[in-house]
């Protein structure tokens, strides 16, 4: 199936935050399915420390331009919706994602910063006359969050996560990317702009550690059987199927793992800590009946092909 837009000019998309994981790949994806990728990374005003990582990311996607003429550099704060604009300009689509500066952790406070700034990329869009849709990276845990006597069988797109539940619990990482969301999803239906989110599992790969805010209330998602993970791959064809597919809407559940078993939740630990001397015993645990699915977006896959190329 031929991508969606490519009959009517609409190739020319944005990615922020470009330099995270998901933003890299996205571009790399993207420059190789015949897109114009404007790569505008999140600078938060110049006022943090980029680290090692994020200097060698940066270094990356400035070699990646220089090699790739449809590759176009910006740098945006996520708190000042103008320097959005100034990325997203001449754009027909934009794929969102935030995630925490270097350094920081989610509290209160993070979660103020990260519903302003999907304010802000939502309203930008809605100033941009070129943009058609937004793909809005959101969480799983902003759908299985509440009081567990009122989780339903079957966790799907519909569901929310409850605020209260997560101010009551701490759970900063869920209260953000819930509100956000809820955020977005409140400008885009009062701006008249086309959104789809994808509500993505837990991702995995080299930079995943215990240290991730995902993971708090991790034995509870597991005991509630709706722990689950992505990797990077399956996560970006999402992105891309979403964006390119006329009858895509609404929110999307993406993951392809469900940790459900004993020795599934061992191999999950080993995982986050490689380094471990001792796992813990799995004897406690019990096999779970998977309460999420993800239908939706599996139907919506089959017609995608991830090996067709735009043309440049």
């Amino acid at each position: 199936m031929a991508p969606a837009f490519v009959h009517r000019d609409r190739n020319t998309v944005c990615v922020i935050d470009a330099s995270c994981p998901l933003g890299v790949s996205l571009v790399k994806r993207l420059l190789k399915r015949g897109y114009t990728v404007h790569a505008a990374s999140y600078t938060y005003g110049q006022s943090i420390n980029l680290g090692v990582a994020g200097k060698s990311t940066c270094s990356n996607l400035k070699k990646l331009a220089s090699d790739n003429r449809r590759l176009k550099l910006f740098e945006a704060d996520p708190f000042d919706y103008k320097s959005i604009i100034d990325a997203v300009k001449g754009c027909a689509g934009l794929f969102y994602t935030f995630e925490l500066p270097p350094g920081d952790s989610y509290d209160e406070l993070m979660v103020e910063g990260e519903v302003r700034s999907a304010h802000n990329a939502l309203e930008a869009c809605a100033q941009v006359e070129t943009i058609e849709r937004i793909v809005f990276t959101s969480s799983v845990t902003a759908v299985v969050w509440d009081d567990n006597r009122k989780l339903p069988d079957h966790v799907v797109e519909k569901d929310w996560s409850d605020p209260n539940f997560c101010r009551k619990f701490k759970l900063w990482h869920a209260l953000a990317k819930t509100l956000a969301e809820k955020t977005a999803w409140a400008l885009a239906m009062d701006r008249d702009v086309d959104m789809i989110s994808v509500n993505a599992g837990l991702l995995t790969g080299p930079e995943l550690s215990v240290t991730n805010p995902y993971l708090k209330g991790t034995q509870q998602m597991y005991e509630n059987g709706v722990l689950v993970t992505v990797d990077v791959d399956f996560l970006v064809n999402a992105h891309i199927a979403v964006y390119e597919n006329p009858s895509a809407y609404g929110r999307y559940l993406c993951f392809n793992n469900v940790i459900c078993h004993p020795h599934d939740a061992v191999k999950f630990v080993q995982m986050l800590s490689p380094n471990a001397s001792c796992l813990p015993p799995s004897d406690d645990l019990r096999v779970i009946k998977p309460r999420i699915q993800n239908r939706k977006l599996n139907e919506l896959m089959v017609e995608f092909d991830a090996g067709t190329n735009l043309e440049a």
